[in-house]
């Protein structure tokens, strides 16, 4: 029987769960292995997602979907069994980052657009072989005194409203990922900055989305939060829920089964207390949750440190951030749970 691409979205944003993004290129990776110390080898790559996978309680109870690197979807865990098959036997969707990154926009100084989308067809197919029943594409728009402009915006739009329609020809469910980045200063990137072009940016994409003809009930939506530019961080938590909720229900039709954010730099309590919040405070008509990889793995990056016998304690520290962004993906999380563990 053929899967249901709404049953696939709405399994990806069941309550109290998460997406566990553990997509990062090899360029990114490096430099997170880097941070510790480790060779960005295919092997140590292997054994540490292997770890995020095989901590049970985190993936069981808290992880909904991995998004997963070309490499990894690949790979297999030391004894043979591929990682994609892990991912499913604790109960989560696996899926695949399809974009080929941000690169320069020709004709828009300091602007990008997503590369990807030649030849996407075939590989979604295969993909879908090898077990994703997901997939994410990224574009990426920035704030500056002259950016983002309306070109960029669009362009950004179009393409992925074409990946998602691709995704869904192929029984695959698109994560929808319009990233407003947090670099900027005061001048340029305030809160109300960022509030009014992540506005313009989801009605963008919401119009090429239609256009081309995307189911909405079988896509999930990974946006940023409404928050000041790193350099200007002065909004309460408390302001960034209200701004995000406000933008969100002004954008998103209600068909979308949830949305799933990008921690988007900021820190791991941060991007947790910020979902709390609106899930705490708001009536909302679609579920509200967590898609994020930095947030979710730096601890248990840490702990690990590239060595075997620390392994129990990597997949105890990740775990601790699945369940906290699990709490919080039901408003439930609170600082004191959070010290308590």
């Amino acid at each position: 029987m053929t899967e249901r691409l709404e049953d696939i979205a709405a399994a990806m944003v069941t309550e109290g769960k998460g997406i566990l993004a553990a997509d990062e290129s090899s360029g990114t990776i490096k430099k997170r292995f880097d941070s510790i110390g480790v060779e960005s080898t295919e092997e140590n790559r292997r054994d540490y997602r292997e770890m995020l996978f095989r901590a049970d309680d985190a993936m069981k109870n808290y992880i909904s979907g991995v998004i997963l690197y070309d490499e990894t979807l690949r790979q297999k865990a030391k004894d043979g069994t591929p990682l994609a098959e892990i991912i499913r036997a604790a109960g989560s969707v696996p899926g695949i980052k399809v974009d080929a990154g941000a690169k320069a926009l020709a004709g828009f100084p300091g602007e990008t657009i997503t590369e990807g989308l030649d030849g996407l067809r075939e590989r979604l197919n295969e993909y879908y072989g090898l077990g994703a029943r997901f997939a994410k594409w990224r574009g990426v728009i920035s704030i500056s005194e002259t950016t983002p402009t309306w070109g960029c915006v669009k362009q950004n739009a179009q393409a992925l409203a074409r990946y998602a329609a691709l995704c869904q020809e192929a029984g695959i469910v698109p994560i929808v990922e319009p990233e407003v980045l947090m670099d900027g200063d005061n001048a340029t990137h305030s809160i109300d900055r960022c509030y009014e072009v992540t506005e313009w940016v989801l009605n963008t994409v919401f119009d090429e989305l239609f256009d081309a003809r995307v189911k909405l009930e079988g896509m999930v939506l990974k946006p940023n939060m409404v928050i000041d530019g790193k350099k200007a961080r002065k909004a309460s938590q408390e302001e960034v829920a209200e701004k995000t909720v406000r933008v969100l229900k002004s954008t998103v039709p209600s068909a979308v089964p949830g949305i799933a954010f990008l921690s988007g730099g900021q820190s791991d309590e941060e991007a947790t207390a910020h979902l709390s919040i609106m899930n705490q405070n708001y009536d909302l008509p679609w579920a509200l949750t967590f898609s994020y990889g930095r947030a979710l793995q730096a601890a248990a990056l840490k702990a690990w440190g590239g060595k075997s016998e620390n392994v129990a304690a990597g997949q105890r520290a990740f775990t601790h951030r699945a369940r906290m962004n699990g709490l919080a993906a039901t408003g439930k999380w609170t600082q004191d749970l959070e010290q308590a563990a």
